[in-house]
């Protein structure tokens, strides 16, 4: 059973994409890599040969991965997103009780989280923490460091 991942449809446009490069111009690259190494003789000690067949398996892989990516993908529009509580495709400002910090989050897919863009994957414990709750709220969550006591100033997208 795959698990389903919600994404906006600029995302999963991003994605076909650059599953569409790598199908087209990379596959193409790396042959005539694979090729040109070829022409050089001895493919047992041929390390360009190893090194493209590498880069080979390595393109193979991403685009394996894109595949399954964009078959399991749902676009979520952000007309569909409930604000009333924490979920994906949400933004949200919390306020650490413990030190009175505030962060903005947006909680998004695994594949797009970036912490430097405040972007959490939804699997965190942080995002796991918070789906489902509503502005006001306050929750402790356990993380590598310890407990984070964090309450739901607002969300919005």
């Amino acid at each position: 059973m795959q698990n389903i991942s919600y994404y906006t449809k600029k995302t999963l446009e991003g994605f076909v994409n650059s599953l569409n490069n790598l199908k087209t111009k990379e596959r193409k690259k790396i042959s005539k890599q694979i090729a040109e190494a070829r022409e050089k003789g001895d493919l047992k000690e041929n390390a360009e040969y190893h090194a493209a067949k590498n880069a080979q398996g390595l393109l193979e892989l991403k685009i394996s991965k894109l595949k399954s990516i964009i078959a399991n993908a749902k676009v979520i529009l952000k007309s569909d997103i409930d604000i009333s509580q924490v979920s994906i495709l949400t933004k949200i400002k919390i306020v650490n009780k413990d030190n009175n910090k505030e962060f903005i989050y947006h909680i998004v897919s695994e594949e797009e989280s970036d912490i430097k863009l405040n972007k959490i994957s939804i699997k965190s414990p942080i995002a796991k923490g918070l789906l489902g709750k509503k502005a006001g709220d306050v929750a402790i969550i356990i993380v590598p460091k310890g407990k984070l006591n964090l309450k739901i100033l607002d969300i919005f997208i």
